[in-house]
């Protein structure tokens, strides 16, 4: 769906080029009928979101890679990382968490711990605690490093930074839902939300309408790039 959003923006944006040689940026001829008027507000709200609505659905598209970028990271990173520990026995007990988050903040300056892997578990070994920082600033805290330490000798095995794909995909998820700049982006997100709400729906008014129009009015409106009342020349030809 990201991809077939991806594919309407760029139509749009070639069949809009057209329209606006007949007509002024942002004009909304509201004297005309209610097509036309939902014509222009259609295309004017369509063009002003085009680079948001773009980067919101590019990285949506990436965000629904999340299951299967994880999982190449495992088998990727996390398999070099652990790869010394093949075949040991697993632990029967683990050792001290708090000295293998010690263990990791030597490691890892300037970061503060985000969340814990167990032993055992997918994101971790049977063998280590994988402790994942984060660091401070806005963009530093969406990405994570991982730090494997020894769960029963809490020495540290490895830590690394996370790979451009893993980096593509933690920062694209701020870029999608808004969410790093605190209310007043949230705020401006949810209007250009709505904005996007009406442009599918003005989107799809003037569809049907268009379908219920006779043909010879529907061929005259593609000649014309848009709308057949009150066109002006173009441009290139005013004087």
């Amino acid at each position: 769906m990201g991809l077939l959003l991806i594919a309407a923006i760029v139509s749009g944006a070639v069949i809009y080029d057209r329209f606006m040689r007949r007509l002024d940026f942002g004009t909304v001829r509201a004297r005309s009928g209610r097509r036309v008027r939902w014509l222009d507000l259609h295309n004017l709200l369509g063009v002003v979101t085009l680079a948001w609505l773009t980067v919101v659905g590019l990285t949506g598209v990436v965000n629904t890679t999340a299951d299967l970028v994880l999982r190449y990271w495992r088998v990727d990173q996390l398999a070099e990382m652990v790869a010394p520990y093949k075949g040991r026995q697993p632990l029967d007990k683990a050792g001290s968490l708090d000295a293998a988050v010690a263990t990791g903040l030597r490691a890892s300056p300037g970061m503060t711990p985000f969340f814990v892997a167990f032993p055992g578990t997918v994101d971790a070994s049977p063998h280590h605690y994988a402790i994942f920082f984060r660091g401070e600033a806005a963009w530093s805290s969406r990405l994570f490093k991982p730090a494997l330490v020894d769960a029963s000798t809490a020495g540290l095995t490895d830590t690394r930074d996370m790979p451009w794909y893993m980096k593509a995909l933690l920062l694209s998820q701020p870029l999608h839902f808004g969410d790093y700049g605190g209310l007043p982006l949230r705020i401006i997100w949810a209007l250009l939300d709505v904005a996007t709400i009406i442009v599918l729906a003005s989107g799809l008014y003037l569809w049907l309408s268009r379908r219920r129009s006779p043909l010879e009015e529907r061929l005259a409106e593609i000649e014309s790039g848009g709308a057949t009342e009150a066109l002006r020349p173009p441009k290139a030809a005013r004087t």
